[in-house]
């Protein structure tokens, strides 16, 4: 099974490796302002894949800097809280109306109900559709001085933790440049504006003193696009940068243990199987791979204590999975594997997944596979990966990025019409179990409906879950206040200082 390519949201194109020293955009970073704060200086580990547009992988890039927001956002528990939005509330099956807080665009207009509807229905129309929007009919207006209407082809209980999603960003009108181009520059609502722009080696942002939640306490960020993790962390060591987002779990030792952060996150490396065409279409050669996988040697080995061993398609960080969880039944059995040719392939802008990648090859060839391994930057491989053209795709993927809700990701990756479907599956049952839990509208039974179907999907061995990755965060001694996020979508905020 074919499908076109769409843009991923949890991986990120790699930028090139950046040379030299790590230098403070737009003047000396170590001079503060009038309130005594200091510029931050942050490395990101991936550039900008899509001149920031707000609808593909850039999105998690522009919350992380503190740029973006949208009319909820994600709280600790992975409900949806107010952000632009102040209250909402659902007026039947299919619309909700969400009332406004008195904001400010970083242009100096004011956040209207216009301006949001019309910021919505932009996005509802971008090619590809943005993944938090993946088969949702969505029609947004202004409904009086201060409250957005907001009503959906069909029943949609998730709506207010689908509009957290970071693809949904609100900017001002004159962001919106035709052809869906989205400019993000000085146009969104953020504490932190994007002034300039140096493509993918770096970017400057200024406090917006604007800001409805409060003036940040840092007068601006120099940010810089670093995609070697040992670069990175030689950076933070050195006291080149104060925050290094992603440092590689080989550099983790490197750090002095006062600098490291770990967080565990709702991100899992799996191994996809295509299931659709190659050896993998067979479910016993499936079969056979699960069991040649050894996936505590990946937690200990390749990450050194530094994740968890896969669980399922929802890891630790999803508290509420665990208690849950249910077991796969009726799986195949598995079948000889002896001679059986495949090609394996990862990306490496993730510096754990080529070793991850090449201890599967191990494994797999242990059990009778002959593999030949492909790693190449994401870009280069995307849309081989999703139109199938490797039997076999090491993928790490954060199940709650795109929405907040658990059935999301189940929906994109895992279903016959999912348009981020890499291991090309489509079984009957799974299509079902997805279906119920979509139409199911308490959160808890929705929670239940979602473990049901994982284990659906687990199943038919065309999802392996390896690892529960943990991120390591690299924070100098004298910063406080960044966000360590389970959900990946914001790095610092109005109390991040230095």
């Amino acid at each position: 099974m074919h499908r076109t390519s769409r843009r991923l949201l949890s991986a990120l194109a790699l930028a090139p490796l950046l040379t030299g020293c790590f230098a403070s955009q737009g003047g000396d970073s170590s001079k503060g302002d009038a309130a005594g704060g200091s510029r931050l200086r942050v490395a990101l580990a991936f550039p900008p894949a899509e001149r920031l547009s707000p609808y593909g992988a850039d999105a998690t890039l522009l919350s992380r800097l503190g740029v973006t927001e949208g009319l909820t956002a994600l709280d600790a528990n992975g409900a949806a809280s107010p952000a632009l939005a102040a209250s909402w509330r659902r007026e039947n099956d299919r619309t909700w109306r969400f009332t406004l807080r008195e904001a400010t665009f970083q242009d100096g207009t004011d956040v209207t109900p216009s301006a949001v509807a019309a910021a919505l229905t932009r996005a509802t129309k971008a090619k590809p559709v943005p993944a938090a929007l993946s088969g949702v009919r969505l029609t947004a207006t202004a409904d009086g001085g201060h409250a957005v209407r907001i009503t959906t082809g069909a029943p949609d209980p998730i709506l207010p933790l689908r509009l957290s999603s970071p693809s949904l960003a609100v900017f001002s009108p004159k962001a919106y440049k035709g052809e869906g181009r989205v400019d993000p520059v000085g146009t969104a609502t953020g504490p932190f504006e994007l002034t300039e722009v140096d493509g993918s080696s770096s970017a400057a942002l200024d406090r917006f003193d604007d800001y409805w939640g409060g003036r940040a306490q840092a007068p601006g960020i120099d940010a810089r696009f670093i995609a070697d993790g040992t670069a990175r962390a030689n950076a933070l060591r050195t006291g080149q940068v104060d925050i290094a987002e992603a440092v590689p779990v080989s550099q983790a030792a490197t750090l002095d243990r006062d600098t490291r952060r770990e967080t565990a996150t709702t991100r899992t490396t799996s191994l996809l199987l295509n299931s659709a065409s190659g050896p993998f279409k067979d479910p016993k050669l499936r079969a056979a791979a699960r069991q040649a996988v050894d996936t505590s040697a990946l937690a200990r080995g390749v990450y050194e204590g530094h994740a968890d061993p896969g669980a399922g398609i929802y890891g630790p960080a999803v508290t509420w999975a665990e208690g849950k969880r249910v077991k796969p039944a009726d799986r195949a059995a598995a079948g000889s594997a002896k001679g059986t040719s495949l090609t394996l392939a990862t990306y490496d802008n993730r510096p754990e997944l080529p070793e991850v990648a090449q201890v599967i090859k191990q494994q797999l060839e242990q059990a009778g596979f002959r593999v030949k391994l492909e790693v190449r930057e994401y870009s280069r491989l995307e849309s081989d990966a999703l139109n199938g053209k490797f039997d076999a795709f090491v993928l790490a993927r954060n199940t709650l990025l795109d929405t907040g809700d658990p059935v999301a990701v189940l929906a994109s990756d895992h279903t016959c019409d999912g348009g981020f479907n890499i291991a090309q599956l489509c079984d009957k049952a799974v299509d079902r179990a997805v279906a119920k839990a979509e139409g199911t509208a308490d959160s808890s039974e929705r929670q239940d409906a979602a473990m049901a179907a994982e284990a659906a999907v687990l199943r038919t061995d065309a999802v392996l879950p390896l690892v529960h990755q943990r991120i390591i965060t690299g924070v100098g001694t004298d910063v406080r206040g960044v966000l360590l996020d389970p959900y990946e979508r914001t790095l610092v905020g109005t109390g991040t200082r230095r």
